[in-house]
C-alpha cells in the first residue's frame, strides 16, 4: 500500500534579501518587506519535499503539503505542487499571524493533521530560515505521540518502519523507527528538483484547501502564546581596519607577520 506522506512547509522572507530592503515595525513587532520582493518557501522545507518525492518515485506515495500562516502567496506555495506533490492544505487565518511561540504553531499543525486523517510519515525541514528555532517538528512529534528522527540525509520507508541516515559530527548513524513517524531533513539530503513545465501546468489546475481556525476546532487558549516578542533590532556590527606600514611589499609583509605574532594569531 502506498505511503501517505505529509510535508510541512513554511512561507518565509527571502533569506537572500539584503537587510537594507526591509524595515522593522514597532507594531507587532514585525518585519516589513516591500511588495517587490516576494517571500519564498523555506529552503530546508524544499529538501523535505524532495525527500518525500524520492519516496514517491521509488515506491509510490501520496504527498500532502501542509502550511500555517496569516496570508499566503499562492504563486509561492504552489511551487510545492509544481514539484510533484498531490495536494496542498493551507491553514490561513489572521489569528495565525506573527506566532513567536513554536508550541502554538505545533498545536495548529497537530489539529490540521488530525483533520487530514491517517498518515504514515511526516517530513519537515530541520528549521525555518526566519527564526531558526528548530522546535516545531520536535514538538509536533510529541503532540502526535509518534517517534521523531532528526537531521536525516537519507530516508527509506517500507515494511512498517522508516530507516534514516542521521547526521553526526563525524559522519552519520543509521536509525529506524516504526511508522507512523516524523523525520526532519537537512540540506545534505541533496538539491531539490526543479518543477517541469508539465508539473507547473498540473499545479495551476489544482486548488489548495483553505482552513481557518474555526475549521480546525481550535480552543482559543491554544492560540495564546506563552512567549512575548518584546522587540526586534538589527545586530550591531563594528569593523576595524589597521594599515600595516612598510617601505615596500616585503617589509609590509614582515611587519604584518610580526603584528599577527604579537596578537598570538600565528
Amino acid at each position: 500500500m502506498a505511503l501517505h506522506i505529509i510535508v510541512t512547509v513554511k512561507q518565509v522572507i527571502d533569506p537572500e534579501m539584503p537587510t537594507s530592503a526591509y524595515t522593522l515595525e514597532a507594531a507587532g513587532p514585525r518585519v516589513a518587506t516591500p511588495a517587490t520582493l516576494p517571500p519564498v518557501l523555506n529552503g530546508f522545507d524544499e529538501h523535505a519535499l524532495e525527500a518525500a518525492l524520492r519516496l514517491k518515485d521509488s515506491q509510490g506515495a501520496t504527498i500532502t503539503v501542509l502550511s500555517v500562516g496569516a496570508q499566503f502567496s499562492l504563486d509561492i506555495m504552489k511551487k510545492a505542487l509544481a514539484m510533484g506533490t498531490d495536494s496542498l492544505v493551507l491553514c490561513q487565518d489572521p489569528l495565525f499571524a506573527n506566532l513567536p511561540d513554536s508550541f502554538v504553531t505545533a498545536q495548529i499543525l497537530r489539529a490540521a493533521i488530525t483533520k487530514i486523517g491517517a498518515f504514515d510519515l511526516i517530513i519537515c525541514g530541520r528549521q525555518a530560515s526566519d527564526w531558526d528555532n528548530a522546535q516545531v517538528p520536535l514538538m509536533l512529534a510529541e503532540l502526535l505521540d509518534v517517534p521523531c528522527l532528526s537531521l536525516a540525509q537519507k530516508i527509506d520507508a517500507a515494511d512498517g518502519k522508516v530507516v534514516v541516515e542521521q547526521l553526526v559530527p563525524d559522519g552519520h548513524v543509521v536509525a529506524e523507527a516504526s511508522l507512523p513517524a516524523l523525520v526532519t531533513v537537512s540540506n545534505e539530503l541533496g538539491a531539490p528538483r526543479y518543477p517541469t513545465m508539465r508539473t507547473i501546468m498540473a499545479a495551476n489546475r489544482k486548488r489548495p484547501t483553505l482552513w481557518k481556525a474555526a475549521d480546525l476546532a481550535l480552543d482559543p487558549a491554544v492560540l495564546t502564546s506563552r512567549l512575548e516578542l518584546v522587540d526586534l533590532a538589527f545586530p550591531m556590527r563594528a569593523q576595524q581596519c589597521e594599515i600595516i606600514p612598510g617601505s615596500d611589499a616585503a617589509e609590509a609583509g614582515k611587519n604584518l607577520a610580526l603584528t599577527l605574532r604579537a596578537a598570538q594569531l600565528i
